[in-house]
């Protein structure tokens, strides 16, 4: 028997509609205002649909900085990065939930630990590391941080636990070593949890600020983060192009989100049970 629709039902729908409309508000300001020219910025009243929308502000974001290298720089980066952290944290997570060596709850324990310290506190003791291995201002001292991700790490294991452990019995009985149960057996069964690393991670490594601008100081290696914060110092008074270079630095995100959104939403469900 189907449930009535009711007047509580009806609220939560026009509360959730107004809540819809209050967040895209900032997202549709950005739209408009990139598409608005420099003296329609200061318009009073304000145009909220443009006289006379233009594109000019994106052709000029490409001429004040060298934006698309910045935007090859950054997903070259961030694509390196997210393979490795899946690589790096599948395999721990792996030898944690799965062969148990001695001392596995121990190691895992470290790990939840090392969540609670703030990565600014790492920060210099990382710089100091990159220096003295002189990778400093490569790509590599901004993808090396990658081979430790805590929170990588803690969400596959979670994961793993949740398996049975008949699968690596069968695949055992069967003649495959551990590798090959890693990689063809237990990995293709978390693939939900793998999409929300691989998102997570992604978003984390496409937005990050802080690293790269320690790390890199010439302009052809610098991220996209770091060609936005030059035009905001630049050109702070030409809202039509930083909007312009922020919506351009939205799109690999929403991209990414859009194809794997569904794996996301069932990695997060899986990764929150207890193992």
């Amino acid at each position: 028997m189907k449930r009535k629709f009711g007047l509580s039902d009806l609220a939560f729908y026009i509360v959730a509609f107004i809540l819809v409309i209050i967040v895209m508000i900032p997202f549709y300001w950005m739209v408009i205002t990139s598409l608005k020219s420099k003296g329609a910025l200061m318009a009073l009243p304000i145009q909220w649909i443009p006289e006379s929308p233009s594109l000019k502000s994106y052709k000029r974001v490409f001429t004040l900085f060298p934006f698309a290298k910045a935007i090859m720089n950054s997903i070259f980066i961030s694509v390196v990065y997210t393979l490795i952290t899946l690589v790096s944290a599948s395999m721990a997570a792996f030898a944690i939930a799965k062969i148990r060596f001695p001392g596995a709850n121990g190691v895992f324990s470290l790990y939840l630990m090392s969540m609670m310290i703030p990565t600014q506190i790492t920060m210099i003791p990382l710089f100091i590391i990159m220096s003295k291995m002189k990778l400093t201002n490569t790509y590599l001292s901004v993808i090396a941080p990658s081979l430790f991700t805590a929170f990588g790490i803690f969400l596959l294991v979670q994961s793993l636990r949740s398996l049975p452990d008949d699968y690596m019995e069968a695949a055992r009985i069967d003649g495959a070593g551990l590798f090959t149960t890693y990689k063809s057996v237990i990995m293709p069964m978390c693939k939900p949890v793998l999409a929300t690393l691989t998102i997570t991670t992604f978003m984390g490594s496409w937005n990050d600020y802080l690293w790269p601008l320690v790390m890199l100081s010439d302009k052809k290696k610098m991220t996209l983060t770091l060609a936005l914060n030059s035009l905001n110092g630049q050109y702070g008074t030409e809202y039509n192009v930083l909007m312009a270079g922020c919506l351009i630095s939205m799109l690999p995100i929403i991209i990414v989100y859009i194809v794997a959104q569904t794996q996301m939403k069932q990695g997060i469900t899986v990764g929150g049970v207890k193992g």
